[in-house]
């Protein structure tokens, strides 16, 4: 008598008490301009950014009198947050029929959430990272509900891929696109065009999206310039020659832009600090389900236009 298993499936530990979740990427920029101390919070709708400049105007002196010369000039810009909420109900009996159902306790009635902490924790990853792409990409008239509640800094600069009044060409040259061959170039290009008066600032920075960053990396390798250890400072790097830093954001990944400006010159507008961060999952027994709730509002803006330096591919004219 020999034995039979072919009415059987072969086996596959499931591990049911582990649970892999994909790697997102962290909302970097809003962390930058955090650090840099520039976020407004109590933003229910829009406030003003306050702006002044003046000048000084050097008169002959020696002799007595008073003559009135120079100019103060304040105005404002508009930082409107965007109101985002995030919505998901989960009915708990549907991890029954799956190999999940080693996570639930005995019984039928379930008023918690399995894998609780892996849920919640890679729920606020995915909120930070659409964040992120929102404070770049951002388009209140864009199709795309990712999108669409608050404009960004790309559209803030550079409305249809035509600068502001101000706006620094940073292509002059109408580079096609970015490559390897040409980002060495492009961004040394971007870093001659910052005016003189800020670039020795100490928060200048170039932005670039990770792609293009990555092409600079293998760019200055094969220029023999490999000792530039750029993944060794979480993907900043000073540019050679330069005090600048190029600093890498998932936001313009697939842009082929660069931006050049101070942090300084760059504000984040929220009701509370982290509130993005902030979520409730709780048991709704009214309809025998879990729900996870996060509110928040958030939004972006610069202060001076003629303060950045704009990078797209073909140039801006």
């Amino acid at each position: 008598m020999a034995l039979d298993l072919t009415g059987l499936t072969n086996y596959v530990k499931e591990n049911e008490q582990q649970l892999a979740t994909s790697l997102v990427f962290a909302p970097k920029t809003a962390k930058l301009i955090e650090a840099a101390g520039n976020v407004q919070v109590g933003i229910k709708s829009s406030e003003k950014i306050n702006l002044m400049e003046t000048d000084a105007v050097f008169q002959a002196g020696g002799t007595c009198g008073f003559s009135s010369s120079g100019t103060t000039a304040f105005t404002q810009r508009a930082l409107t947050p965007g109101k985002i909420k995030v919505n998901e109900s989960i009915c708990p009996k549907s991890f029954e029929a799956k190999y999940t159902q080693k996570a639930l306790r005995a019984g039928s009635m379930y008023d918690y959430m399995p894998f609780a902490d892996e849920y919640t924790a890679k729920k606020i990853a995915v909120i930070g990272e659409a964040l992120e792409v929102g404070l770049w990409q951002g388009d209140t008239a864009s199709g795309n509900a990712q999108l669409n509640k608050f404009d960004g800094l790309l559209k803030l600069i550079a409305p249809a891929g035509v600068p502001v009044a101000g706006v620094i060409d940073g292509n002059p040259g109408n580079v096609a696109a970015l490559s390897t061959s040409t980002i060495i170039a492009a961004v040394d290009e971007v870093y001659t065009l910052i005016p003189a008066d800020i670039v020795s600032n100490g928060d200048v920075v170039i932005f670039a999206g990770m792609d293009a960053f990555r092409m600079y990396t293998v760019a200055l390798k094969a220029a023999n310039l490999f000792h530039y250890a750029a993944e060794s400072v979480d993907f900043e790097i000073v540019i050679p020659g330069t005090s600048v830093k190029l600093i890498a954001v998932n936001g313009l990944n697939g842009t082929d832009k660069l931006i050049a400006t101070r942090m300084s010159n760059l504000y984040l507008g929220v009701d509370l600090l982290n509130e993005e961060e902030r979520f409730e999952l709780f048991y709704a027994k009214e309809a025998d389900e879990m729900r996870f709730v996060a509110e928040f509002k958030m939004g972006v803006q610069y202060a001076f236009p003629t303060e950045i330096v704009y990078w797209q591919e073909g140039g801006v004219a």
